[in-house]
């Protein structure tokens, strides 16, 4: 059987409701994995329905899971639920994010425990408990930033936030080798989604667009199918951050 093959697979993909989560989840449902569509509150409730219509319209399987993440006991919990409902889980993937920018002598104290807390806290304990979860040869992967190469002010509690889970990507990836789980990392640049333009000037758009070397902001249609190799055929790969942005950023 070809590793890509995703038919008997069982998928928990964290933000999984719309943009590339969304994406993610229709077009692994779609290869014949079952999805477990994990969304943040009644905000996103809509987008994760209609995702789950666009699955089961297909013959796809699926469900819906809400919680807030940055409590433990609910990554737990939507594991949990996601075994109960379909006896395993093979591959975990975590899209959460949030984007603040403002500069460094503004920031506040809530402000500064909200980002770790959804950008950090969330992805560490993610990995944590998909490595108790999964069943062996699975695979975890975590979306970050291509900001973690960039020099710049703005994005301190963002690319903070994030740059931590570059480590976590490799700690875990060393302990759960054993058991045949790769633990990858992928870094989009700059979005062309909702979760981009809510920080952005019309000015700081403008630049974003044009600082990649091949020209434009990041696409969903060119990470979606990165995230799922590496998910799949790409398994080798592990304790890796994939920069793919586009030439925006590089190290």
């Amino acid at each position: 059987m070809a590793r890509n093959d995703l038919k008997g697979k069982v998928v928990l993909i964290a933000g999984g409701a719309k943009n590339l989560g969304g994406l993610l989840s229709r077009s692994l449902a779609g290869k014949g994995a079952k999805v477990a569509i994990h969304y943040n509150s009644a905000a996103t409730r809509a987008d994760a329905e209609k995702t789950l219509a666009d699955i089961s319209s297909t013959g796809g399987e699926a469900f819906l899971y809400q919680a807030d993440l940055t409590k433990v006991d609910n990554i737990k919990k939507l594991f949990e639920a996601t075994k109960e409902k379909w006896g395993q889980v093979d591959i975990a993937i975590n899209t959460v994010g949030k984007v603040l920018k403002k500069p460094f002598s503004d920031t506040t104290e809530a402000e500064y425990d909200s980002m770790f807390d959804i950008n950090s806290k969330v992805a560490y304990f993610f990995i944590q408990e998909a490595g108790r979860q999964l069943n062996d040869n699975g695979k975890i992967c975590t979306i970050v930033t291509s900001l973690l190469a960039a020099y710049t002010g703005l994005y301190s509690t963002y690319a903070g936030g994030k740059a931590p889970v570059e480590h976590y990507t490799r700690a875990a990836s060393k302990e759960l080798g054993s058991r045949g789980i790769s633990v990858t990392a992928v870094a989009p640049g700059p979005m062309d989604t909702p979760f981009f333009y809510g920080q952005e000037t019309a000015d700081a758009v403008a630049y974003h667009t044009s600082a990649s070397a091949l020209g434009g902001l990041t696409n969903i249609r060119d990470i979606a199918p990165l995230v799922e190799f590496l998910v799949t055929d790409g398994w080798w790969i592990t304790g890796q951050t994939i920069f793919a942005n586009g030439g925006y950023t590089t190290r």
